[in-house]
């Protein structure tokens, strides 16, 4: 039975944990294991050495008060000494288990980030996941801020956990064999009951437990529903910065902060709700926090006052409750952070579910997908290929074409027909549908969008990006950027900027070009690539395909006429009366219509 996919949004599913556990603790398990295990040693011999330290001080209370019962004063320097250096041993383990703890946080948190994001942009998820609706919600701050607070607290907890068992251990034994047994009187007779404090220790920490509990039921759900609308505000904030322009430019401004004040008024609404449940909760935590140790005295005082127990023995029983009552209220104490740490656990948990499952469900939702392949030949084949929308609705219907090396092919087709997404298919983004794109052997392929992508970095590295085996020279880029008329920018080729802002659309779509100049690959594919240039600049550009990548396959999307002088053969997108999908009609320009279009290109530029 196929194991149902993890959601991203709504409520979690039983699997969501469980695929958190399965990435997280590869830690352990893969190429960092010797790392992860020596750290997590030098955690555990360190929590050993921290609990010895508080056996020691525990036994320190009943030599002290056993010395100043006495009005020992040799006896009572000595055990100052004994203190002092209990306190040194105890600030330098304290001190060497912060060093090792964080130092596992921080490994385990950045060997997990780098592996969801190497999921990520594996196989082009990120671009498909963000095409799919629903899918990859806020991915950037799963695999950040969520990643580092299922990570760094499972840390805590674990160590929390090892002290908490070891230190109910260990003081139980002290309150069994130093509490005793009490003697209670019933009716005229007397019962005894052996380790009574033992007894009342557990009976007391069940009740702070079970309360806090009842109290808490909700607060995960609550935590989960804050981490959401946190993420979510951090997604419109970044929109608004990318789209800063254009919502200047149409005033939108006063629509944007609207639209931000409800989801700020609906995160403060989250939080008010969690806020209620931590103020419940402090009712038990602090009430138990200031009762706890007068517990003890309060069981320990008959004896006491009997002579049955020392001063001495009183304190050591008075300090070994109150560390049973910490160790065994650690679910108490924590149970706010708990809630925390679920909450990203379960989120980390659905996106690696997704990113796990994501390839498999393209396929169980429709059955097939568009396979790539090699070409039996150097011309690229396009056999029965079918492209469907997300959902599986059919787009284009059966194209079946063969496009010879150096062919210069345009697709034409009115808004909505697929165009886009047609070339998508051809450069292996689009998965959905069917059919086969057979591209030759080690062939090098260039995506050429409407918008270029402008990295972070220098200007050469934009220009290079990405960054090539063997690095070009001066001399080289230089000669690109002059002859896509970008000269002016050859001084500021090491400058480091935002040149995605600096940079006008048509320089963008220039350097996009001058980057296609230095690759010189075997497949061009172009979506709407000279949108943003005029008429000359665009002719200067495409000259290229008559000259310097002559021998390049090229395939373009297109709505200028005068592109056709570019092209050899053209892909027309129609959809037929009464038919939802698309189908492709094809037609080669005569030479004549070329040698008339090139006129016409020539003409324009005089």
């Amino acid at each position: 039975m196929t194991e149902p996919p993890a959601r991203l949004n709504g409520g979690s599913t039983p699997s969501e944990r469980r695929y958190f556990l399965n990435i997280a603790l590869g830690y352990w398990r893969e190429e960092k294991a010797r790392q992860a295990w020596l750290l997590t040693g030098a955690v555990a011999i360190l929590v050993l050495l921290t609990l010895g330290v508080q056996l020691g001080i525990n036994y320190w209370n009943r030599l002290f008060y056993d010395a100043l019962d006495r009005r020992n004063g040799t006896a009572l320097l000595h055990d100052v000494f004994f203190a002092l250096g209990l306190v040194a041993a105890a600030a330098a383990i304290a001190v060497c288990l912060v060093h090792a703890r964080m130092r596992l946080q921080i490994k385990w948190r950045g060997w997990l980030t780098r592996r969801l994001i190497g999921y990520w942009l594996a196989d082009r998820r990120f671009y498909q996941m963000s095409v799919v609706e629903n899918e990859g919600s806020n991915p950037e701050f799963r695999m950040t801020e969520d990643a580092r607070l299922a990570t760094e607290p499972i840390v805590d907890f674990a160590i929390g956990l090892a002290t908490a068992v070891l230190t109910a251990v260990a003081f139980v034994g002290i309150l069994w064999s130093v509490g005793g047994t009490i003697e209670l009187p019933l009716g005229g007779d007397k019962i005894s009951i052996p380790g009574y404090m033992v007894f009342a220790a557990l009976a007391y920490s069940a009740l702070a437990s079970v309360s806090t509990l009842i109290i808490s039921r909700t607060l995960v759900e609550r935590v989960a529903e804050k981490n959401e609308g946190e993420a979510e505000l951090r997604y419109e904030l970044v929109r608004v910065r990318e789209s800063a322009e254009t919502i200047a430019l149409l005033a939108g401004d006063a629509d944007e902060e609207a639209r931000l004040d409800v989801t700020i008024s609906a995160l403060l609404d989250q939080w008010v709700k969690v806020a209620i449940q931590q103020a419940r909760l402090t009712w038990i935590i602090n009430g138990n926090s200031v009762f706890a140790p007068i517990v003890p005295l309060l069981l320990g005082a008959p004896k006491y006052l009997s002579g049955s127990l020392s001063l001495g023995e009183l304190m050591q029983l008075a300090s070994a409750f109150v560390q049973v009552q910490v160790a065994l209220n650690w679910l108490v104490e924590n149970s706010i952070r708990l809630a925390e740490w679920n909450a990203s656990a379960r989120r980390v948990g659905a996106l690696a579910g997704v990113l796990k499952s994501f390839d498999e469900r393209i396929v169980g939702e429709h059955g097939t997908t568009i396979v790539l392949g090699d070409s039996p030949d150097e011309s690229l084949h396009i056999r029965n290929l079918s492209v469907a929308q997300t959902n599986g609705s059919l787009v284009i219907e059966d194209p079946d074409l063969v496009i010879a090396p150096g062919e210069k092919v345009l697709i034409k087709g009115e808004s909505g027909t697929g165009k886009s997404t047609l070339i998508r298919a051809m450069a292996g983004l689009w998965p959905w549908g069917s059919g086969s794109i057979l591209r030759p052997t080690n062939a090098t392929i260039e995506f050429m969008p409407q918008q270029p992508y402008m990295p972070l970095g220098t200007l050469r590295h934009v220009l290079e990006y990405p960054k090539p085996e063997t690095l070009r020279s001066d001399e080289d880029i230089r000669e690109a950027m002059q002859k896509c008329g970008l000269q002016h920018l050859s001084a500021r080729l090491d400058e480091e900027d935002q040149w995605q802002k600096i940079l006008s659309g048509g320089e963008q779509q220039r350097v996009a070009f001058a980057r296609t100049l230095l690759k010189k690959p075997d497949i061009i594919i172009m979506d709407e690539a000279t949108s943003a240039l005029d008429q000359l600049s665009q002719a200067r550009v495409m000259s290229f395909f008559e000259n310097e990548l002559k021998d390049a396959t090229l395939l373009s999307v297109a709505h200028r006429p005068e592109l056709e002088a570019y092209h050899t053969r053209e892909i027309q997108l129609k959809r037929r009366e009464g038919e939802r999908s698309v189908h492709a009609v094809q037609r080669t320009y005569s030479p004549l219509r070329r040698v008339w279009r090139g006129l016409k290109k020539r003409l324009s530029r005089t």
